[in-house]
């Protein structure tokens, strides 16, 4: 594994009944930044993240992770996963959600502090987590993901359904954890979201399409914005592997959108 890499991942096949959703994929992530899974829905970005964490089935391939087989019990307090939605319990306060799963975990003392302060839900602490606001359960999840201090956290779409103003203040919690050290891979099939992120890898129909920071993909798309960027990048895949070319531009509009 190389010695600048979080994950690793080598000729990676995964197949669900009679389909194929990953036919080789190869893909390396570094670490200490915070890497962006683009694309729409159905695209395979949540496969791929279970696929890291060691909880879905593969048909072949290796992946890696902070230099152990993916899954492997080694990682359990190294890396973090959130699933989309909010995980936690719904009947229980938020601090009893947390020190929940820092029991689990066997955490630090003094970690539920720390997460409350870091998402920013001390005032909540002992509110019912179906009391709060969508918004609110969301910084939660999230904060079940900080507990333990982990080395690598893969976020399903984590800012779906937030407005504007929360999704900017999550984005700024993320860069936080970057500028400390922690690897972050955040799906999203929000475009503008890329520009926020160190590293992007777009992908369409289970495969990586490009993989790129956000000034290369401008660059390399001559256009100004994401959107406009992974349009042209639909219409290049589109040529490259012989799809139809009548109607693409409204098709890739939608998918991008999705």
């Amino acid at each position: 594994m190389m010695n600048n890499a979080a994950v690793e991942i080598s000729g990676l096949r995964v197949r669900r009944g009679r389909t194929q959703v990953f036919d080789g994929v190869d893909l390396v992530i570094p670490r200490g930044e915070i890497t962006g899974l683009l694309g729409p829905s159905g695209c395979g970005k949540t496969t791929l993240m279970r696929s890291i964490v060691g909880v879905q089935r593969i048909t072949a391939g290796t992946v890696t992770v902070l230099g152990e087989p993916g899954g492997s019990p080694r990682l359990r307090h190294r890396v973090a996963y959130g699933t989309q939605g909010a995980a936690v319990y719904g009947d229980l306060t938020v601090r009893q959600n947390l020190s929940y799963f820092a029991a689990v975990l066997k955490a630090p003392k003094g970690d539920v502090d720390r997460v409350l302060d870091e998402v920013g839900v001390r005032a909540q602490a002992a509110q019912l987590v179906d009391s709060l606001s969508g918004g609110q359960a969301t910084r939660i999840s999230l904060g079940m993901a900080l507990i333990g201090s982990p080395e690598l956290i893969v976020l399903d779409e984590p800012t779906v359904g937030l407005d504007p103003v929360l999704r900017a203040e999550l984005w700024d919690l993320f860069r936080g954890l970057a500028a400390r050290g922690v690897t972050m891979i955040v799906s999203s099939h929000v475009m503008d979201e890329a520009l926020r992120c160190d590293r992007l890898v777009l992908m369409r129909s289970g495969r990586i399409i490009a993989d790129t920071d956000p000034a290369g993909l401008l660059a390399d798309t001559g256009t100004t914005e994401p959107e406009a960027a992974f349009l042209a990048l639909i219409e290049r895949d589109s040529r490259a592997t012989g799809g139809p070319a009548a109607g693409s531009t409204r098709r890739a509009r939608r998918e991008a959108s999705e």
